[in-house]
């Protein structure tokens, strides 16, 4: 059964989830966000078998989330490195590894610890802001179609 597609669709998640949605996926830029570029190491990282490896990155190569780079003699040897779409992925990867660990935290309790390269600092949670840095909630936002059907019922 085809899983259904959302090119169309006016939702942006809808859309977003075409190209990274399913968790090997996000799980392939994960790991190529902390430096694994061969296929081997990839299967070898995560487990996955080599048909779904193949076609998740053949499918974020073809979205333009990874490249294949030639890495060995005569096009022998591939690697794949993450373009500027899939690094623009990682605030998403960050709050979605913060979420996991509020809400689904490792048997162990450990979470993985994050820091600023520079100071050696613990990274801030990820949260949506308001145009003077200051934090939202999802009752604090509301869609612009939302304001111009008030302004029109007003």
């Amino acid at each position: 059964m085809a899983r259904k597609r959302f090119d169309d669709s006016n939702c942006s998640v809808a859309r977003a989830l075409n190209e990274v949605g399913d968790w090997w996926s996000l799980l392939i830029v994960l790991h190529a966000m902390y430096g694994t570029r061969r296929f081997v190491d990839f299967q070898q990282q995560l487990g996955i078998a080599k048909n779904i490896l193949c076609d998740r990155l053949s499918k974020l190569v073809d979205n333009e989330v990874l490249r294949k780079v030639e890495a060995g003699e005569h096009g022998s040897r591939f690697e794949y490195r993450l373009t500027e779409k899939g690094r623009d992925l990682f605030p998403v990867v960050v709050a979605l590894r913060q979420w996991g660990d509020k809400w689904n935290p490792a048997p162990d309790g450990e979470q993985l610890d994050l820091r600023d390269r520079a100071t050696g600092q613990p990274i801030q949670p990820v949260t949506v802001q308001n145009r003077d840095g200051e934090p939202l909630t999802i009752r604090d936002v509301l869609v612009a179609e939302d304001l111009q059907a008030k302004k029109s019922a007003g």
